[in-house]
């Protein structure tokens, strides 16, 4: 059984040791390094190149500083921020910068877990309070340059199906499977997909489809 190579970064070591000793319970994954500044990050990605890293948003050179050249030259890396910080800036910024998820500190252990291994199958997260106003910015967003409503146009049927099966958190490999594809197939389409909605991952091509489809309240009698 191949093990989830992780890493994990972040100034307070009770923290981070206590996370690696959590996460490096489970019997599939592997804790391959531990590190404390952005600079860390950068080179235990190039020598360990693991499949997913842990960062948190405010550790020395700045964890959206960490998540950027980590996406940009390790692609195949994905990203988890872990912090405690619910500032929605950090957020917004975190997800654009390339980060697959964003979770605060104080989450379960069971959760986390969860989590760890939902991106590994190449989900998405954010944390259910943060969602409706990372929700807000993004739409606010789209909008001011063009219409979301244009962007769900440019889909195909078969890219519409599998952004249903994206926004119930269904992996590559199961949507493959629902739809009698082959995983890289669905890898293409997903990209299709993030292209043509103009967002960076999952999340928010999740977060934009659930607002498209979200039932508007009916008129008052005054707006009639």
């Amino acid at each position: 059984m191949d093990k989830i190579r992780l890493v994990i970064v972040d100034d307070h070591p009770i923290f981070r040791e206590g996370v690696a000793s959590i996460l490096g319970s489970e019997p599939d994954i592997e804790i391959v390094g531990q590190g404390v500044t952005a600079d860390d990050a950068t080179r235990l990605t190039r020598e360990m190149l693991p499949d997913i890293i842990l960062l948190d948003v405010n550790m020395p050179g700045g964890g959206v500083n960490a998540a950027v050249k980590v996406a940009n030259v390790f692609p195949v890396v994905k990203i988890i921020m872990l912090t405690g910080s619910s500032e929605e800036e950090d957020v917004i910024t975190s997800l654009k910068a390339g980060a697959h998820a964003y979770v605060l500190k104080g989450v379960a252990a069971r959760e986390l877990n969860g989590i760890v291994h939902s991106v590994y199958m190449g989900e998405g997260y954010v944390s259910p309070s943060l969602a409706a106003h990372l929700l807000s910015e993004i739409t606010a967003s789209q909008r001011q340059q063009h219409s979301v409503k244009d962007d769900f146009e440019e889909l195909t049927e078969r890219e519409r199906q599998i952004l249903e099966q994206i926004v119930k958190g269904t992996s590559n490999k199961e949507i493959g499977q629902n739809l009698f594809l082959t995983e890289k197939t669905i890898k293409h389409y997903v990209t299709n997909i993030l292209q043509k909605l103009h967002v960076r991952n999952r999340v928010q091509a999740a977060l934009l489809a659930q607002e498209k489809t979200r039932p508007r309240p009916a008129p008052s009698a005054k707006d009639r």
